[in-house]
């Protein structure tokens, strides 16, 4: 039954004839699946009833598929070494093989048990170009695709809830390339080949990790620019699908294979890394992901920077109020918000607001809680401790703080002083009433005075604060507070 299509095989596709054209792998690979897909009918119908009556445990079938397929696979061996010096053919023919083999496993079933034509680009020397040109093609493509005009600009910017991640054009591009590389490699039957393609892949990240790294330095004398904003959603995004990467199942498996076999392709793993692998603990790209999480913390630390910057000369008048002069509560009909701290929430309001939209989520939270921290820091050393405080001066501190400053934050989490806590413990020691922060003095001395020794029959300053509501600062950090209010506590 394989004489007469192994002769018309040999006939066009060997020697001189049009149709032997090495240019086209898929005029003879296609052949050989349509002879498969012809001839299975009859066999299942036909032959496999005889040789089940004979007692013989053999597949019709896959036996005709097998002969086939010895055919395809003397003629890609002598082909594949006569492409290895033409990029586009050779990329061409491994298509085509890729192809013939996904649809001789799915349409034809042929058993995973049995070599297909894989094993053909596995040969030393056609696996290193293979490794070769995917490398170089790779590498033209991330060169084609910064270099275009929407590189930094999310396609999905206008449909909110898809662009949850608001990954730039060249960074989803530069992902999706990897993914391609994945399939064109997942189906390889040898664990050592996948290995080299996966070295390649993390040399491919680590690649572009350089080159974010590159314009971000161009861009970060303006860091809060749309482009620098994306740069970091880049290096964002790129952590986040890696690190999903980690945990499928696929590399999972590589993982196990990189215990075994990974040193002699992906160097030296050391005892460690070797345990954490074979444990699950770590992940293959477990060092990509901490120079990716190194790039962005310095990123969201430049960002922090600059906006703080600006809030800071800003402040700078209110900082300088006369606290202590300022009129009591009581005089007043009805508080207001300092007309000196106008530019510094102004500053703030407009830049969270401006972040909030050019920042991905996981990002801009990171960003506010960070801010909220450096504020608190600012505010408590900058201004409280630097300045005296009478009553009117402690009552409208604790109004900009708590009705102005805290509700800003208010819309990202329900309880935002819980971020100022520096700040909010201190409004409460300068707005104490007179008789309980006297008492709080004597509880503070007399704690000085026992040397550190619990007295019984007097409270703990700890405990004595906590009924306050001061948990954060120590004890000594509230004699200085209330040496700041100490011009109305002598009166």
């Amino acid at each position: 039954m394989l004489l007469p299509l192994s002769k018309r095989f040999r006939y066009h596709f060997t020697g001189n004839r049009q149709t032997n054209n090495l240019t086209k792998p898929e005029w003879y690979l296609t052949q050989v699946l349509i002879w498969m897909g012809n001839s299975s009918n009859f066999m299942d119908e036909k032959i496999q009833p005889i040789l089940d009556r004979a007692g013989n445990k053999v597949n019709a079938r896959v036996e005709l598929c097998r002969g086939l397929l010895t055919l395809a696979q003397e003629k890609l061996a002598q082909d594949a070494p006569r492409l290895l010096y033409d990029d586009a053919l050779f990329c061409h023919l491994v298509d085509e093989v890729l192809q013939f083999e996904k649809e001789l496993r799915s349409t034809h079933s042929y058993p995973r048990a049995y070599p297909g034509v894989l094993h053909i680009l596995l040969e030393e020397t056609v696996f290193q170009k293979w490794l070769s040109v995917e490398r170089k093609m790779a590498v033209e493509k991330v060169d084609a695709m910064l270099s275009t005009e929407g590189a930094w600009s999310s396609q999905y910017k206008d449909i909110t809830d898809v662009d949850e991640l608001k990954a730039p054009d060249c960074a989803e591009t530069f992902m999706t390339l990897l993914l391609v590389i994945t399939e064109r490699y997942r189906s390889l039957p040898c664990p050592r080949a996948q290995l080299s393609f996966l070295a390649l892949q993390k040399e491919l990240v680590d690649d572009f990790r350089i080159r974010l790294t590159q314009v971000m330095k161009e861009e970060s004398r303006q860091p809060l620019s749309p482009r620098y904003c994306a740069i970091l959603n880049a290096a964002n995004y790129i952590s986040t699908v890696l690190s999903d990467w980690g945990d499928n199942i696929f590399f999972l498996q590589l993982q196990q294979a990189a215990v075994s076999v990974g040193e002699e392709i992906l160097g030296p793993l050391g005892a460690t890394e070797t345990g954490r692998l074979a444990s699950l603990e770590g992940s293959l790209f477990e060092a990509l992901l901490a120079l990716l999480e190194r790039l962005r913390g310095d990123m969201l630390g430049r960002l922090l920077d600059a906006v703080m910057r600006e809030v800071k000369e800003k402040a700078q008048s209110y900082c300088k109020d006369r606290w202590i002069s300022l009129p009591s509560q009581n005089d007043q009909a009805t508080m207001s918000l300092s007309s000196s701290a106008c530019p510094m929430m102004l500053c703030l309001r407009d830049h969270l607001l401006q972040l909030q939209q050019m920042l991905c989520l996981p990002l801009f939270q990171m960003f506010w809680q960070g801010l909220t921290e450096r504020l608190d820091c600012f505010i408590y050393e900058d201004l409280i401790l630097y300045n005296h405080f009478n009553e009117g001066g402690a009552a409208q501190l604790q109004y900009d703080m708590t009705r102005n400053l805290f509700p800003l934050f208010g819309h990202y989490c329900k309880r935002p002083e819980n971020f100022f806590k520096h700040v909010k413990e201190a409004c409460i020691i300068l707005t104490l009433k007179v008789g309980p922060a006297l008492l709080l003095c004597d509880v503070l001395k007399q704690s000085e005075e026992d040397d550190g020794l619990l007295n019984h029959q007097q409270s703990s300053p700890e405990s004595a604060l906590n009924e306050l509501g001061v948990y954060k600062l120590a004890p000594s950090d509230v004699q200085i507070l209330l040496n700041l209010r100490s011009a109305w506590l002598n009166q």
